[in-house]
């Protein structure tokens, strides 16, 4: 069944039931409920900073148009007026005094007319505001923030299913004494909130002389319970007997680790690396205190950065904001296939 054949499929024969109407009705509502934010931020980060602050709000990025008027220096916004006869005329706007406003015939510019501001209407176009991206790696060291993040996130990513894999190697097909109770003690750790231990992993941080370095960032949060708990549960549903088999023809643990092991866990290990990615990218409060230099600055500390006291670029706010988001997004839509599988293997509900 194609795609198209599985979305318009109904249960009633010659139309639609009454529960094909409820199903459709809850899906519209769900995804206009889970992507009506999003596109509304991606259609803010193209305006310009000017319709940003418009109320009442408007979905496109509209803005005021504006016309060079001769005996002017800047171009003069326009507005639409009606004359006496109640014809509409598109006059621009020389001052504003209080609720009188100037505006003058771009044709005819030596003519003042007097308008309530009331009687005049802003003429507005669409106007997609791409500088909003583009000025990012000219006025900003956007470009630095964007590679400390993506460091951090593809090394921190690494190193977890490397160390996580190998320890959930180890408790799921060796026998030791001990065995229950260190992956007891390792999922007890789920229990302790990270704010509970930050005061130590600083002062951890601080003795090892990692402050203000990518690697203070990069290595506390490399061992993860929940990614040793995912592996394991998934690599009991592997049979010893590969193993076994392994060691017969005289393979080494390493390389019954490298080459059976790793290849046949791809599923729990794509989940855990788009875990990963999610807990790294989105990462606030440890960069926080271990990074205190702008140039190690993360795209997340760089967020904050922009919010002053006094004022906020939030053209240049929303822009960064929804760059932030392509990362995860396509990492989630290339390994989005193996998290059911993954999941549904290691018995995670």
């Amino acid at each position: 069944m194609s795609i198209w054949q599985f979305l318009t499929a109904t249960r009633g024969r010659r139309g639609l039931h009454w529960t094909d109407t409820a199903s459709y009705a809850y899906l519209v509502l769900g995804l206009f409920t889970m992507f009506a934010p999003v596109l509304w931020l991606v259609m803010s980060s193209l305006k310009t900073e000017a319709a940003i602050g418009k109320f009442p709000p408007t979905f496109l990025p509209y803005s005021q148009k504006t016309v060079k008027v001769e005996g002017h220096d800047k171009p003069l916004p326009l507005f639409t007026v009606k004359d006496e006869q109640g014809q509409p005329r598109e006059l621009a706007q020389v001052r504003r005094i209080g609720i009188m406003a100037t505006l003058v015939d771009p044709a005819q510019p030596s003519t003042e007319i007097q308008v309530n501001i009331k009687e005049r209407t802003p003429v507005e176009k669409i106007t997609w505001a791409t500088s909003n991206y583009t000025d990012l790696f000219g006025k900003f060291t956007f470009g630095k923030y964007l590679w400390n993040s993506v460091f951090i996130t593809v090394v921190a990513t690494l190193l977890t299913l490397l160390f996580n894999s190998m320890a959930a190697f180890a408790l799921s097909k060796y026998r030791f004494t001990g065995q229950k109770a260190v992956f007891l003690l390792i999922i007890a750790t789920l229990m302790i909130p990270p704010t509970i231990i930050l005061v130590p992993v600083f002062l951890v941080i601080n003795s090892t002389g990692l402050l203000n370095s990518l690697w203070g960032v990069i290595l506390p949060a490399v061992a993860t319970p929940t990614g040793v708990f995912l592996l394991r549960q998934y690599m009991l549903t592997i049979p010893d007997e590969l193993i076994e088999a392994a060691r017969m023809d005289h393979a080494s643990e390493w390389r019954i680790y490298w080459r059976i092991i790793l290849p046949l866990s791809a599923p729990a290990l794509a989940v855990l690396a788009i875990f990963s990615v999610m807990w790294r990218w989105n990462d606030f409060l440890l960069p926080l205190i271990v990074l205190s230099k702008s140039e190690f600055f993360t795209l997340q500390l760089a967020l904050n950065s922009f919010q002053g006291e006094l004022n906020t670029q939030w053209h240049y706010l929303l822009a960064m904001t929804v760059i932030t988001l392509l990362p995860v997004t396509v990492v989630f839509a290339f390994l989005q296939r193996y998290i059911t599988t993954g999941i549904a293997s290691a018995g995670v509900k």
